[in-house]
């Protein structure tokens, strides 16, 4: 089969965790496609996601790098043989990899954890407040891609109606539920469909208010995407190009130490849907 040309973060993924069982076993490259029956190259290849791999190659090398790690190398496998077609591929000539990469990670994530000190998550913006958010762009967007854009991040909620749901946590700062973003009458429908989520059994939004005495970190915003074993968990982080993917596993429990701290920090979901309620009222 031919290589990929540009694989998929998910790809890439699995061929890092290829890598980390190579590396961890003491083997060279070359070495591991002596194991694998391939040459230097095409194992280099697997380790880059250009190249798709089996399921018996993922149990041999296993099995050669000692690994007993039984419910991870079950995940590989699944990675590496699942045919998903997801709802983001109608978005491929449309929009950048980086929206397609997030959908994807979303759609195979267990749970997600999410942490916003001046924005609103975007899978839980309505379309009002995400089309203001893409229209505020430098320079401006063109329609088509501004539509796109606005219609792909709505799509991303179907992921909290899938069976079963991935439970997902907000905390969300007051900052962020103060701006009027789009104006009072998008503000308060916003405020109003965040009330609605969160009566979602799958759902969880937490507030930190301003008077919280113990935060402090307002420079903090992460999106945690819990996978079908830890080792697969990963991190997606917003920067002013693009938004970036880690997985190592000093990030990992980084971020999750993060994510506790914030959450201690903020209000129960019941006073949180109080205060929001509050916030509406003041529009």
């Amino acid at each position: 089969m031919p290589l990929r040309n540009s694989p998929t973060a998910r790809q890439e993924r699995l061929g890092a965790e290829l890598r980390k069982l190579r590396e961890r076993a003491g083997l060279t490259t070359r070495e591991a496609g002596q194991l694998l029956g391939v040459d230097q190259a095409k194992a280099s290849h697997f380790e880059a996601g250009r190249a798709g791999i089996s399921e018996e190659r993922i149990r041999r090398f296993a099995s050669h790098c000692a690994s007993d790690d039984t419910a991870l190398i079950e995940a590989l496998v699944t990675m590496a043989t699942e045919r998903v077609r997801g709802w983001w591929e109608e978005y491929r000539d449309v929009l950048s990899r980086g929206f397609l990469d997030l959908a994807e990670a979303e759609w195979h994530a267990t749970a997600v954890h999410t942490v916003r000190i001046a924005d609103i998550p975007g899978i839980m913006q309505t379309e009002e407040h995400a089309r203001a958010v893409f229209a505020y762009s430098v320079p401006e967007l063109p329609q088509a891609d501004l539509d796109a854009k606005v219609a792909y991040r709505v799509q991303r909620r179907v992921l909290l109606d899938r069976n079963p749901a991935p439970a997902l946590t907000a905390v969300i700062h007051e900052a962020a539920l103060r701006m009027r973003v789009g104006g009072s009458a998008t503000a308060r429908a916003q405020l109003a469909f965040l009330l609605e989520i969160s009566e979602r059994s799958n759902v969880e939004i937490r507030v930190i208010p301003f008077t919280a005495e113990d935060f402090g970190g307002t420079s903090w915003s992460m999106y945690y995407l819990t996978g079908p074993v830890p080792p697969l968990d990963t991190v997606h982080l917003d920067t002013p190009l693009k938004g970036v993917f880690l997985d190592a596993e000093a990030q990992l429990k980084r971020y999750r130490s993060l994510f506790s701290k914030v959450k201690n920090s903020s209000l129960g979901p019941s006073e949180s849907r109080d205060l929001i309620s509050r916030f509406m009222k003041d529009l």
